[in-house]
């Protein structure tokens, strides 16, 4: 499990992203100059994003759609202090009622304000006679209609050039030009504009091999990363995209549209009644399907569809492309990764209903496992009294692992909410330290003369007792196993792999070394178990919750598309925890060993009378002291 602990730093270490439309940077493709800075195992468990991310990204969003739901059944409207005498806003209607006989003007221009109506060349599409809430005319049948063309692609465009798309809904003989008096009416014109192309950072990182110099990078590549810095801003292009008018008629009030609704309802000033909504839905536009722009290209190719979308679909678009309400840290801090929204959409493209139903329901089992677990290991840790039975050096080791990968991390520019997950993970095994050493601070002896020094002593428990000789011969063994695959798998890190520098390699050589062979530090535990005859000191609970966990982790590594060597990882995992399994069924209760509470059966006779009477025994029972009531 100690391995698994350490996927998510893995999965998030080199993310995708994007400039969205309106220019705000989110984190690019990494391409490095060298190799790539991963020995081949960590390579693969980063071409795909951990199976629960993508889970609990479709949880997350249900609970945007049942928060979204839970605004449309709020009460009347609060009033308005700037209303005279505090009177409440009037509901709105819709600007074009239903079955409204529409035109639709679509014109594409390097221009975010689109005023050369004249241009016949700008008008990209022009369709007549569409009814809008109507769901049965079309091509198919269903409302929908399509047009395809291909666009001259000028050389602005292909030095980075943005290029955008404006849509005018039109009531049937009116023209959305306001220059034409008689032809133009405001609130008869619908309009919406965005960016056809998107933007997406890619970043060069100079690795090398460190013992020759060399790399095996595009020498085109290195001379880009000259010439544009460490990262570069690239065009990119999708051929596809849906353009949606909601049929909806809500009498929505303006001021109290829940977010992220309340982006694209539009209010007249004078009115108080609001547009259509027109949705720019690319939802399912894979971001593996973009492709950059650039000199080779003479058009790009564009499919464009119109569509009406009913309201409770375009409220699980909107709750799915939102903004997550915690962005004031950075634009992309709380947003998933781009190789994770691909993930939801071709879970729910591909996946079986029933599995995917399936899917979130242990997921959400398996959020509550991992909750109390964390709770249970917490309680453990915090009343435990003895260490007997405990290894001591496998919690010290686990704050080295956790400090290697948080270290790895930083190094790596990871997500700053892996980050924080991560330091509140070394946090929390700090405060293990302190429950299975003496921690104290020497004021007399101090660092430069300056600093306390910090004296680490072992309790009592754990050095009277058995424990402690255990614990340094079950590490002694594994020393002979783990020095050799250390050196081992240091030089293969340093002969094959490029890097940034040594000190990414050194990072990166104990990260991968921790993820493929970190499971062994669970080892010394049962061999403390084997010499003791006994697994009582053990937190049966946390591990009880931890071991679902990993179950479920199995279930779904074979069911959805995962890395080798995650699915591997799963199971060898789920050995040593039969392996505790085991040992708990051959080592059976005995009243002389020490329970978690750090007493026995043994002691409590002692302290008791040895035959009280029938009639004294519910008096035995309930003057008994709290303490003694938990150990029973």
């Amino acid at each position: 499990m100690a391995a698994q602990e350490t996927q998510a730093a893995q999965q998030s270490s080199v993310s995708n992203g994007e400039v969205s439309s309106n220019g705000a940077a989110a984190s690019g493709e990494v391409v490095q100059t060298g190799a790539t800075a991963l020995d081949p195992q960590q390579q693969q468990q980063q071409q795909q994003p951990n199976a629960w991310q993508v889970i609990k990204g479709v949880l997350f969003r249900i609970f945007i759609i049942w928060a979204i739901s839970s605004w449309f059944r709020r009460g009347p409207s609060t009033p308005d202090p700037s209303t005279p005498a505090g009177a409440p806003r009037l509901p709105s209607r819709n600007l074009f009622p239903k079955d409204t006989l529409m035109d639709l003007y679509v014109y594409i221009s390097e221009n975010e304000i689109f005023t050369d109506f004249n241009n016949t060349e700008a008008l990209f599409w022009y369709q007549q006679d569409l009814v809008y809430g109507d769901w049965t005319t079309g091509e198919s049948g269903d409302g929908c209609y399509e047009h395809y063309q291909e666009l001259d692609l000028s050389e602005s465009v292909k030095q980075n050039g943005s290029t955008y798309i404006h849509i005018y809904f039109t009531k049937s003989g009116f023209h959305p030009d306001p220059k034409r008096k008689g032809q133009y009416r405001r609130l008869s014109t619908v309009h919406s504009t965005r960016m056809l192309n998107k933007y997406k950072r890619r970043k060069f990182l100079k690795t090398k091999n460190l013992l020759t110099g060399e790399t095996e990078a595009d020498p085109e590549m290195i001379k880009r990363a000259e010439s544009h810095g460490p990262v570069e801003i690239i065009s990119h292009w999708h051929p596809n995209l849906t353009i949606n008018m909601v049929d909806d008629h809500t009498a929505w009030v303006k001021g109290s549209v829940p977010p992220p609704l309340d982006q694209h309802v539009k209010f007249d000033a004078v009115s108080g009644d609001y547009y259509p909504i027109v949705y720019f839905n690319d939802y399912w536009n894979l971001q593996k399907d973009y492709y950059p722009i650039n000199d080779t290209l003479q058009n790009l190719p564009l499919r464009l569809t119109y569509c009406p979308l009913s309201l409770w679909r375009w409220q699980l678009y909107a709750a799915q492309s939102a903004r997550s309400p915690w962005n004031f840290l950075a634009d992309d801090t709380y947003e998933q990764s781009d190789e994770d929204q691909d993930s939801v959409k071709v879970a729910l493209l591909e996946t079986n209903p029933y599995l995917l139903g399936l899917t979130i329901v242990v997921s959400i089992v398996h959020s509550i496992f991992e909750f109390l677990a964390f709770k249970n290991d917490i309680q453990f840790w915090n009343s435990r009294q003895s260490l007997e039975g405990l290894s001591v050096r496998s919690i010290i080791f686990g704050v080295f692992q956790s400090l290697v990968v948080l270290l790895y991390i930083l190094d790596n520019e990871t997500n700053f909410v892996v980050q924080v997950s991560v330091f509140i993970g070394l946090l929390i095994d700090f405060w293990k330290i302190t429950k299975v050493m003496d921690v104290r601070l020497d004021r007399e002896n101090r660092i430069a003369g300056i600093f306390p020094r910090l004296i680490f002593k072992d309790k009592s428990t754990y050095v009277d007792s058995s424990t402690k000789i255990y614990d340094d011969m079950a590490f002694k063994y594994l020393s002979w196993l783990l020095y050799p695959l250390f050196g081992c798998y240091a030089v293969y890190s340093l002969l094959y792999v490029e890097h940034k520098g040594w000190y990414s390699w050194v990072l990166s050589m104990l990260y991968g070394f921790l993820l493929t062979f970190g499971f062994i530090t669970m080892t010394p535990q049962l061999f403390i178990n084997y010499k003791m005859k006994s697994v009582a000191h053990l937190p049966w609970r946390m591990l009880t919750y931890k071991a679902l966990n990993t179950f479920i982790d199995d279930l779904f590594a074979f069911v959805i598309k995962m890395p080798m060597m995650y699915r591997i990882g799963c199971l060898r995992d789920d050995v040593v925890f039969f392996i505790y399994l085991y040992q708990r069924w051959i080592y059976r209760v005995d009243p002389n060993r020490v329970n978690e509470f750090g007493t026995s059966g043994v002691e409590r006779s002692k302290d008791s009378p040895a035959q009280p009477a029938a009639g004294d025994t519910t008096a035995a029972i309930t003057d008994k002291s709290e303490g003694e009531k938990k150990n029973d």
